[in-house]
């Protein structure tokens, strides 16, 4: 038997330090073991990560995320990039998560130094795969993900 892993403002204060020092500016804590059906983990997020908009493939890739503290923006588009849902989430706010289906493109953007979202959604973890990334957004790196993480940002302006 495991231990119990707790979401305490230890570990929010752990996560939002070590993704200020990440250059992705994220950083995740499993609590699942990856051969798990379930993956669960909390991940600290700062303004400066970028998260590509992408979608989940396969029957059983739905997610589910939750804003535990801080606030993100959250981009669903359709399958040509325009933007059909734009929602807040806000940890104790109006909106505090979305359950995602697969097959949705969507995006997030943090709006609020040392977020943090507890993420669910079935293992085992493989990359991402073809089809899934966004093809008319920049990948991780590549010219232009400035501005485009910046138009995402504009849209909760």
């Amino acid at each position: 038997m495991g231990t119990p892993g707790f979401l305490d403002q230890t570990l929010f204060a752990e996560l939002a330090e070590k993704a200020a020092h990440n250059p992705r500016g994220r950083q995740h804590h499993n609590f699942h073991q990856m051969e798990e059906a379930c993956h669960r983990m909390a991940v600290g997020l700062q303004p400066h990560t970028y998260i590509q908009p992408h979608r989940h493939l396969g029957e059983n890739k739905a997610e589910t995320l939750l804003v535990l503290k801080g606030r993100l923006g959250l981009l669903i588009f359709d399958e040509n990039g325009s933007v059909l849902k734009k929602q807040v989430l806000q940890a104790g706010g109006a909106c505090v998560g979305v359950d995602l289906p697969t097959n949705v493109f969507h995006g997030l953007v943090v709006l609020e130094a040392d977020s943090l979202m507890f993420e669910c959604k079935a293992g085992p973890y493989r990359p991402v795969g073809e089809g899934e990334l966004a093809p008319w957004a920049p990948r991780d790196g590549e010219p232009g993900v400035a501005d485009y993480q910046a138009w995402m940002r504009k849209q909760f302006d």
